[in-house]
């Protein structure tokens, strides 16, 4: 089917992602913080117009997700989602007024480049359409387990960077498996329609995994700082999602001399992401504009 309508619409939902990353940390840092799991959290948020405008952004990039990954393969779409970070970066100066650095630049220029590098080295081929329980099953366990053990680990540290980068790395583990999951219900819909696709268990399963991936997203950003929590999610997410794409989907990238530019497109990729999150310009600077909360 091609790399250019999938690539289109994974743009198309990480750019709404952003927007929604932007506006869900705005309205975030306007209720009390917490100390421990707190599901009343979203019921706080739901009070704070920015959130539900953050929430319409969620859907938009869903629906991109969704038809990105009906038509190509996970270990293709998911890595493009490594662009929410300067795009979240970008939209946040352009609402607060405030110029990005000329390093912030070439820190974007640099995850650009590195990523169109890696993903051309690599060339992911679809693998298979369907997966097998057999497969699931284990695969469902690991990354439950390895969600619940990030987020208490994160949850019994206090405020800050350790607490943000746990529950950030629990939150990236949640949207990859969303992500796989929804890519094996798009396959019912197509080959059973609406009735196969209701009926499924992908399609329930997508669905939990990605309200845990929400509420865990919102104590992320509550929890620390971006620095912490925006590496461990955008990093994780592409790592984890390459992970399921090999092992779910049998999908494959490359190998011989091509790990080469691989790896020098992976290093700019791991370098840009860090020096955003380090030096970029904290989003929390989105809470001093200008709002009507509600």
């Amino acid at each position: 089917m091609g790399v250019v309508l999938p690539v289109l619409f994974a743009l198309l939902a990480a750019f709404s992602n952003a927007l929604a990353t932007v506006l869900q940390r705005r309205a975030a840092l306007t209720v009390p913080q917490s100390q421990g799991f707190r599901p009343g959290l979203v019921l706080d948020l739901l009070r704070r117009p920015v959130w539900l405008g953050g929430m319409l952004a969620v859907v938009v990039a869903g629906a991109g997700q969704a038809v990105a990954l009906a038509t190509g393969p996970l270990s293709l779409v998911q890595p493009l989602f490594v662009l929410e970070l300067p795009l979240a970066l970008l939209l946040a100066s352009l609402m607060t007024g405030r110029h990005l650095a000329p390093s912030l630049w070439l820190a974007v220029g640099g995850v650009v480049v590195g990523l169109g590098v890696a993903l051309a080295s690599a060339a992911p081929d679809a693998g298979r359409d369907d997966v097998p329980l057999d497969r699931w099953l284990p695969t469902l366990v690991a990354c439950a387990g390895a969600a619940v053990l990030l987020a208490a680990a994160g949850l019994r540290r206090p405020v800050g960077k350790a607490r943000a980068g746990c529950l950030g790395a629990a939150t990236a583990v949640c949207y990859a498996l969303t992500a796989a999951l929804m890519k094996d219900s798009m396959h019912v819909l197509d080959a059973d329609g609406l009735t196969g696709f209701l009926t499924t268990w992908q399609t329930y399963g997508f669905a939990a995994a990605g309200v845990a991936a929400v509420l865990l997203l919102e104590h992320a950003m509550q929890g620390g700082p971006l620095v912490a929590s925006q590496p461990a999610l955008t990093l994780g997410d592409v790592a984890v999602s390459l992970m399921l794409g090999v092992v779910l989907y049998r999908e494959e990238v490359r190998a011989g001399w091509w790990v080469l530019p691989q790896s020098l497109g992976v290093t700019l990729v791991v370098a840009g992401v860090l020096t955003l999150a380090r030096r970029g310009m904290d989003l929390r600077e989105t809470n001093r504009m200008p709002e009507a909360t509600g």
